[in-house]
């Protein structure tokens, strides 16, 4: 099955630096719109919520698996996988780490790393 989203750019960033999860996740939750397109292009908005179809297993109808786009806070109904911001998402969908996602959000997003 091909893939249907794009990872996060992956660039590497000090392995030191200290990432402000609050700060990234209040920069991503301003962009949602454009990362849920690029993240989960077949998804569609109904209401405050994006459903779309969970590109981790062979789901084939879109329904199960949902993002709300005001808090970022998403599940699959159908697996009982959930997470509360947009860097669980970002760590689930590419199988990252919370600290890898993170790190990648806060470049794509220009959120500064502190030393």
């Amino acid at each position: 099955m091909a893939e249907t989203h794009a990872h996060p750019d992956s660039v590497h960033t000090n392995p030191g630096g200290k990432i402000d999860f609050q700060a990234v996740n209040s920069a991503a939750l301003g962009v949602l719109t454009a990362l849920l397109l690029r993240w989960l292009p077949d998804g569609r908005r109904e209401g405050h919520e994006w459903v779309s179809r969970n590109p981790r297993r062979g789901d084939r109808n879109p329904g199960s698996f949902k993002v709300n786009m005001n808090t970022g806070r998403w599940s699959d109904f159908a697996t009982g996988d959930r997470g509360g911001d947009p860097v669980s998402l970002a760590a689930y969908l590419f199988g990252l780490s919370q600290l890898e996602a993170a790190r990648q959000l806060s470049l794509m997003l220009g959120v500064e790393v502190q030393p």
